[in-house]
């Protein structure tokens, strides 16, 4: 009776959510703000809005999660009925948007009306990513970002402290323990396996695109697969289609390569010892945490009037200054204001914005149609670091999937 009551409440919530997000009659006196914060991410969200709006603005915003919100999007957007007026869409998102011509200029409705929404009070990556062609078209919330965690008491057992010496762990170092774990134990799981790759990308100074053309099938994907592969051929990485992330909590995994909004969950597991550094990297001299950013924006919107963008100002600038709740979800706030404050060296991810080579190495790709190549990378790595396909012949048909993607994007839009 109680799993069919909460399935109950579960469905009326949901299309409370979404109804609530379908328009209806036009408040003034309200802001809505669609996100994609379905996650427990989406509870720290609620109260940031809940702690906002007890502040008594003029116009108070009201938090819309909505599943499958991209697609959503592209509904309401042909309706021209039910637009947001605030949004949180994901870095990726925006070339692809600004081109379709979706994204108001945010610097000029929102900037101009809070000075301190400028570029040098923010993470320079989360920022930058909003800005096309030197318009600014979003202000940014976090960067999150494929992080390591490692077991603490394993490395001593195992004597590989000195790994986190230089606060890079290589490939090669990896390798050295190849025979000298009990059985059951493995150096690294397959977590987020697909930014991984995306990582050591950066790593080998190579690129996912030449002069604007998706370049997959590259000399530099292959040396990345072929290196993390050496990990998994050597009996390494946690089995094929094995847990890898449960394996990491139950202490049978050096390293998880997971995300920075991990943390919590790792901090509720009873017994376990352990830290965070950057993602593994073939040579100590480079390393690269690939990310995104969770971005303020705002769809076009002829229903939006003056106030309510004076009032989403009102609204992103105490975000700026009162977003340490978002530091409970595990996120890189972009905000330096809060990511500077001592309060915030208390959160594990707090390391990433130590120091300048920190923030420099959370990478966030920002080509067009990265989407599609994330989409391939994804679908395809796994297979590839266990052996189960062809190396030379899986880049060729990435290459072309990426291809067939773009084509199909292209001939949607006429």
């Amino acid at each position: 009776m109680k799993k069919k009551f909460g399935l109950l409440l579960a469905t009326v919530l949901t299309l409370t959510t979404v109804l609530a997000g379908c328009g209806g009659k036009d408040d003034s006196k309200t802001i809505t703000f669609w996100t994609p914060l379905t996650g427990d991410d989406g509870a720290y969200m609620d109260q940031i809005v809940k702690d906002y709006n007890a502040t008594n603005p003029e116009i108070k915003v009201k938090h819309v999660i909505t599943a499958d919100m991209y697609t959503k999007i592209s509904t309401v957007l042909a309706s021209n009925k039910g637009v947001p007026d605030l949004a949180i869409i994901h870095a990726d998102r925006v070339p692809g948007f600004v081109k379709q011509g979706v994204l108001e200029a945010i610097q000029d409705t929102v900037l101009p009306a809070q000075p301190e929404l400028k570029a040098e009070n923010y993470l320079p990556q989360a920022w930058n990513t909003g800005n096309i062609d030197g318009t600014q078209y979003t202000v940014p919330l976090d960067i999150h970002s494929n992080v390591m965690y490692y077991n603490k008491d394993l490395l001593k057992k195992y004597n590989a402290e000195s790994f986190l010496d230089d606060n890079v762990v290589t490939i090669d170092e990896m390798l050295s323990l190849q025979g000298k774990l009990d059985e059951g134990d493995y150096v690294v799981n397959d977590a987020l396996l697909g930014w991984v790759i995306l990582a050591q990308i950066q790593d080998l100074g190579g690129d996912i695109q030449v002069d604007g053309k998706p370049a997959v099938n590259t000399p530099v994907f292959k040396q990345a697969f072929e290196n993390v592969k050496k990990i998994a051929d050597a009996g390494l990485m946690t089995p094929f289609g094995e847990d890898g992330y449960l394996m990491f909590q139950s202490q049978n995994v050096l390293f998880s390569t997971d995300g920075t909004w991990s943390s919590t969950a790792h901090a509720g597991v009873e017994g376990l010892n352990f830290g965070v550094t950057n993602v593994y990297s073939p040579t100590p001299d480079k390393f690269t945490n690939r990310s995104s950013s969770h971005l303020f924006a705002m769809l076009k919107n002829d229903k939006r009037t003056d106030e309510k963008e004076a009032g989403i100002a009102n609204f992103l600038e105490y975000v700026r200054t009162n977003s340490m709740e978002w530091a409970k979800a595990g996120q890189n706030v972009a905000s330096n204001v809060v990511n500077q404050s001592p309060e915030y060296q208390n959160y594990m991810q707090s390391f990433f914005t130590s120091n300048e080579k920190e923030i420099e190495s959370l990478y966030i790709y920002t080509y067009e149609y990265y989407p599609y190549i994330a989409e391939a990378v994804d679908t395809y790595c796994a297979d590839i670091v266990r052996g189960n396909v062809d190396l030379d012949e899986t880049l060729a048909t990435m290459q072309k999937f990426v291809e067939d993607k773009i084509a199909e994007s292209s001939s949607a839009a006429k």
